[in-house]
This record gives structure tokens, C-alpha cells and sequence, in this order.
């Protein structure tokens, strides 16, 4: 039943898989929870995340619970197709190509879905999208799911506030053991590592505009400024430009950073951050690249039809010359720099976003007859027992309240 390119390949995949379960601790001891405790016996889960390692090894995990897993990806040039045929190779039904067209990949997703799963879990809402409406008829089962990013939030709430969502969601993205970490150190590393990868070009002494400072931003900017760039944020909303600005980075519009930027980062979620009037005065040779969830925050289909002449100049980077002689290169085709053009988030980064994953599907299961077609907040008990079971394989020790010192906190007497 799995749809794959190339089942050869499955033990270069394989490789890798082990790999990160070597490197994801906190979901090695849910695993090991899980496999006593059964919570998805008799239940489907389909999974649509960026189809690497780290997503494989949570197939497994929940395949440890009981559950019968349908994996699928949510990019088409994100999706590793040794990793693919590894993880079909392991018993979980496997729905992944790279780099096929959007038809083809919608195409993978509904394969995917047919399976009327009872759980899901999302990464920048397709499965949500599909459920809603050419794929409603698979939705008869469902319990909830987990939606993974920023971008597909929003969509949830978009959704819930027409009354349109097809079954209780949980904000993944919103607990801490998942944005803390994953957006900001995992986005901030994954970044460079693959724009560094792909360029073989220094960032010590360039202009980098970062376009957007959440979560994401705050840690392109982080780590682009620790390598010596001269780091500009773009923002629209006034605190995040403040905060930009007290951590030590300049502020300006897009329309002035692109006069001067030497490689440029969309982390904003948004459409049309980068258009045509930012191409016309773009530095020769300055690099476009975009780390948000889709490939409309940089203007790709308007800068085709500018460019005179449109070549690959190396893997994963186009070049497009205008008229006047000058080159802009796009990395990763405008899709997520990190997973188009490199390996993600570091497997430690993905053991704690994944580990919510698990849990966050396990408390639908546990609360579904209580739930209705909404949005809700990852609970804090499971973003602590994360953190305690990462805190304990990284090998650190804090302190802990004693009782008198939580019903000070509770309380509002002052002593």
C-alpha cells in the first residue's frame, strides 16, 4: 500500500533513522510508556510532518502504542526518499517523493487520509485543509489531532472562529517544549547549516536581513550575529521591532534592507514579504531564501517573469538575471531553506517537539469524549513532564519548590 520511489534505498535510510533514536531521549522514554501502556491500540493515526529521520522514529514511537501509522510529508522537496523507503520497510505505511509536483502531492496526502484515520497530526494545516473539504468523506473516524507550526495555528483559529474545524486540534506549536526550543534554536541552526551547506559562503561580515521576529527570526538572528553577520530585522508589529532592537539588531523597512543585503531570511509566515519593487534594488548577487512555512513570502513567480535568463548555478540554488546584468539567487526554490536545502532541525531540537506530538495525541485520546471542534492549549503537565524527562537524559539537576514555597505563590499574603 505505501507509494515510495525507490525501496533500495530504505538502508541508507535506515542509517539515519537509528541515528537520530540515538539523539532523541525524551521520546525513547515515552516510547518505552507507551509500549506497556497501549494508549492508540486499535487506532489510526496519519501523520503528515517533513518526511526525515526524526519524523520516521516518531512513526515508530507511536506504532510502540498500538497505533497503525500512515506517514506522509508536508513539503515535497522536504521528503528523503531513502528515509521513506527505510520507515515502509518497518511496517508503517508510507506515503513519500521527493520533489513531485503539487498535484502529486496532493495526491499523496488523500492516499494518505484514506485510511479514515481517528488521530492526525498536521504541519501547516493540508490535512485539515483536506478534511474540510475533498477529503471530508475520511473524516468519519477522527478524534483530534496536533497541528505542528505558527502557520497552521493560525489557520486553526481562522477556521474555528467560522465554525469550520473537522475535529478538536491541539496547538502544538504553542507549548513551550516545542516553540521554545524548535522555533528558536532549532529554526536558528537548521538555518545557516543548510544556507552555509548549499553557498559554501562565509556569513562573518555580510548584511543579513531577517524578515520577521518571532520566535523563528529571533533565532536566524541570533545565530546569524554570533557568526559576525550585521544582522537588519524587517517587522510589522511594533514590539517584536522593539524587542529587535533592545537585543542589539538594526530596524528598517524592507524597502531600505533590500538595498543593502547580502543574503536574505523570511521567517514571517506571511505572503508577498519580498515582491518585485525589492528585486529592482537588490545588490548583485545577493542570496533569497525563506524559512516561514510556505513558498509565497518571497515573490518567486514575479521574479521569473523579471529575469532575462534563469539557471541552476548550483544544487538547490537558481540563478535569475535581470536585465541589468544583476543575479539574485533563490535557495530551496523559496520552499523551507532548511529541509529543501539541508537535514532540519537537529534530532535534540525534534525529541522535544515530537515528544508533545506523542503525549498531545495520547491526551486526545484520553479527554475525546469531552472535546469539542476546537482549539486547545497543549496542558502543562505535559510540557513539564517533558522537560523533566529531557532535563534528566541531558544529565542536569535544578532546584524544586518546597510546599511552603508554592503556597507562597499562591497566596497574597507577603510573608
Amino acid at each position: 500500500m505505501s507509494r515510495i520511489n525507490n525501496p533500495e534505498l530504505a538502508p541508507s535510510g535506515a542509517k539515519k533513522i537509528q541515528w537520530v533514536r540515538s539523539f532523541m531521549p525524551a521520546l525513547s522514554q515515552i516510547e518505552r510508556q507507551f509500549e506497556k501502556e497501549k494508549p492508540f491500540q486499535g487506532l489510526r493515526i496519519a501523520v503528515s510532518v517533513h518526511l526525515e529521520a526524526k519524523t520516521a522514529n516518531l512513526g515508530l514511537v507511536l506504532a510502540k502504542g498500538g497505533a497503525q501509522v500512515f506517514l506522509t510529508g508536508c513539503n515535497p522537496l522536504s521528503t528523503q526518499d531513502d528515509v521513506a523507503a527505510a520507515v515502509s520497510r518497518m511496517g508503517i505505511e508510507t506515503f513519500g517523493i521527493h520533489g513531485v509536483s503539487m498535484e502529486e502531492y496532493e495526491e499523496l496526502l488523500t492516499q494518505t487520509l484514506s485510511c479514515h484515520p481517528h488521530l492526525i497530526v498536521d504541519d501547516g494545516g493540508d490535512f485539515v485543509q483536506l478534511l474540510s473539504g475533498a477529503c471530508k468523506m475520511y473524516g468519519d473516524c477522527l478524534i483530534g489531532g496536533c497541528e505542528e507550526t505558527t502557520t497552521g495555528i493560525h489557520r486553526l483559529h481562522a477556521r474555528e472562529r467560522e465554525d469550520l474545524l473537522p475535529c478538536p486540534m491541539l496547538a502544538v506549536n504553542d507549548a513551550k517544549a516545542k516553540h521554545y526550543y524548535d522555533n528558536k534554536y532549532g529554526t536558528g541552526q537548521s538555518v545557516w547549516t543548510a544556507i552555509m551547506d548549499t553557498t559554501n559562503l562565509i556569513v562573518a561580515g555580510k548584511t543579513v536581513v531577517i524578515a520577521g521576529y518571532g520566535w523563528c527570526g529571533k533565532g536566524t538572528a541570533m545565530r546569524a550575529k554570533g557568526m559576525g553577520a550585521n544582522v537588519i530585522v524587517t517587522e510589522v508589529d511594533p514590539f517584536k521591532a522593539l524587542d529587535a532592537t533592545m537585543d542589539g539588531f538594526r530596524i528598517m523597512p524592507m524597502d531600505e534592507a533590500a538595498k543593502i543585503g547580502d543574503i536574505f531570511v523570511t521567517v514571517t509566515g506571511c505572503k508577498d514579504v519580498i515582491v518585485p519593487r525589492h528585486f529592482q534594488v537588490m545588490k548583485d548577487q545577493a542570496i533569497l531564501c525563506n524559512a516561514g512555512h510556505f513558498d509565497c513570502e518571497v515573490d518567486i513567480a514575479s521574479l521569473r517573469k523579471m529575469a532575462v535568463e534563469i539557471n541552476e548555478r548550483r544544487k538547490n540554488i537558481i540563478g535569475y538575471t535581470l536585465s541589468d546584468g544583476r543575479t539574485l539567487n533563490v535557495l530551496g526554490e523559496g520552499r523551507l531553506v532548511n529541509l529543501a536545502c539541508g537535514m532540519g532541525h537537529p534530532a535534540e531540537i525534534m525529541d522535544m517537539s515530537f515528544s508533545v506530538q506523542a503525549l498531545g495525541l495520547a491526551w486526545l485520546v484520553k479527554n475525546k469524549d469531552h472535546l469539542e471542534k476546537k482549539v486547545y492549549e497543549v496542558p502543562d503537565s505535559i510540557d513539564e513532564e517533558i522537560g523533566w524527562y529531557k532535563l534528566a537524559a541531558m544529565g542536569l539537576e535544578i532546584d524544586r519548590l518546597t510546599e511552603e514555597q508554592k503556597a507562597y505563590l499562591a497566596g497574597w499574603e507577603t510573608s
